[in-house]
């Protein structure tokens, strides 16, 4: 990690920066892929299967059997840390699925809005180096709580043709049964155009490489709905001399396992805690498997020495990163000043891991600065707020005539027309 002391104000904006990627020729790439999945349908999914992630499929869709079987391969005790988290996760977004009342605006005029689900739901779940089992959870847990009538999640096989087995028991266990084989950018492109086998959705969600992110990008400015925009995977540390080093350099090194495209970043107004961090991120980094790839996250990374934790907070709100955790004295307090972040870790012990597993809170949040202007996934984002409005005969008189004059003031004397024969109908 860079270590940037005491950085001048007009410098913020370039350190905030997150690492560059020419994706021109990915783009291409993917544009190709979309392309032929449409025309081809099935026929496509399966040469590019074969091209990209070595296997021959002779069925796209995972079995019953494949599906129930999975049960056998995950550990009890697995399971069982499965059932806490999916419960802790759905008593959160449980809570998000808001009724909302009926106003009376003036007499005899109500309007309200009611929650009505997305139709059709896309779930990608990356299946690579790091099968995460965890987002399925995350996606079709508030999937379910809306109300959606139909969710698929794509996945990529592995060298033998089959799902990893704790994606598939992941599944099982949120309901979720119509699972495809199918990986990388021809699966959104599946699911944004539909095959003989994969369904045609109305919205996709989840995370992916470069490849997946592209193919949302494209298939969103065609009409498909998105969750959200995604890049590489980011934390943002906030820590006071009382923070344990340990701690933080572990918080670090969590996150920069994700990829090598993953940004960390230490802000605070200790240079002993600076030293003492990149001690411990030495001491840690020898044990991890993932050691290699987080060795190229921590190019990409920054410590910087800030005057207080205040101006770590100023520095933090600019920033606006996917993760942040505020490892201080007065955590509670300094979490007060948080204005721009997808989701806050308070205090010494709140780990970015629970946030990632199991705390309840979803992982799938806005990364690349899009925190200062999104919220990241919750129930909210499988549903749409469709708003509803009653007129009686009292209504129409009050409002009418204040509807009359704002027609004629914009000259559109059809919208004054549909108050005035109501009007003159007494």
């Amino acid at each position: 990690m860079k270590t940037i002391l005491f950085p001048l104000k007009e410098s913020w904006d370039l350190l905030c920066k997150r690492p560059y990627r020419d994706d021109a020729d990915i783009y291409s790439s993917v544009r190709n892929i979309l392309d032929r999945v449409r025309s081809e349908g099935d026929k496509a999914l399966l040469e590019f299967s074969k091209q990209f992630d070595g296997v021959t499929l002779s069925n796209i869709k995972v079995s019953d059997e494949e599906l129930d079987g999975s049960e056998k391969s995950v550990p009890d005790e697995l399971k069982n840390a499965i059932r806490i988290a999916g419960e802790n996760i759905r008593k959160f977004h449980r809570t998000q699925l808001v009724q909302e009342p009926v106003v009376e605006t003036v007499k005899g005029v109500k309007c309200w809005r009611r929650n009505i689900p997305v139709e059709k739901i896309g779930l990608y779940i990356p299946g690579g180096s790091a099968p995460l089992f965890s987002t399925v959870l995350m996606l079709a847990i508030p999937a379910g709580i809306a109300g959606c009538r139909e969710v698929v999640i794509c996945t990529p096989p592995g060298k033998d043709g089959r799902i990893n087995p704790l994606i598939l028991y992941a599944a099982k266990f949120t309901g979720v049964r119509d699972i495809c084989k199918i990986g990388g950018a021809q699966a959104i492109a599946a699911m944004a155009y539909g095959t003989e086998t994969v369904p045609k959705v109305c919205k996709i969600f989840g995370p992916g490489n470069q490849y997946v992110t592209r193919a949302k990008g494209i298939v969103q400015s065609e009409g498909v709905a998105i969750d959200i925009p995604a890049g590489p995977s980011e934390v943002l540390i906030i820590a006071d001399r009382t923070a344990d080093p340990e701690y933080v350099a572990a918080d670090l090194l969590s996150q920069a396992e994700h990829g090598p495209d993953s940004q960390v970043v230490l802000l605070t107004d200790s240079k002993e805690m600076i030293n003492n961090v990149n001690d411990e991120v030495d001491k840690q980094l020898k044990k991890l498997p993932r050691k290699d790839i987080a060795l190229q996250s921590l190019d990409n990374s920054i410590s910087v020495l800030l005057t207080s934790i205040d101006e770590c907070l100023e520095f933090s709100n600019k920033y606006a990163p996917e993760h942040l955790i505020i490892n201080t004295e007065k955590a509670g307090s300094d979490a007060g000043k948080v204005v721009n972040a997808g989701s806050v870790f308070i205090g010494k012990y709140s780990c970015e891991s629970a946030g990632d597993y199991a705390s309840g809170t979803n992982h799938t949040l806005p990364t690349n600065g899009y925190a200062s202007i999104m919220s990241g996934v919750s129930t909210d984002s499988f549903v749409r707020k469709v708003t509803f409005q009653e007129l009686n005969r009292k209504g129409i008189e009050t409002l009418g005539p204040v509807i009359e004059l704002m027609a004629e003031a914009e000259q559109l004397a059809g919208h004054k027309n549909a108050v005035r024969v109501r009007l003159k109908n007494k």
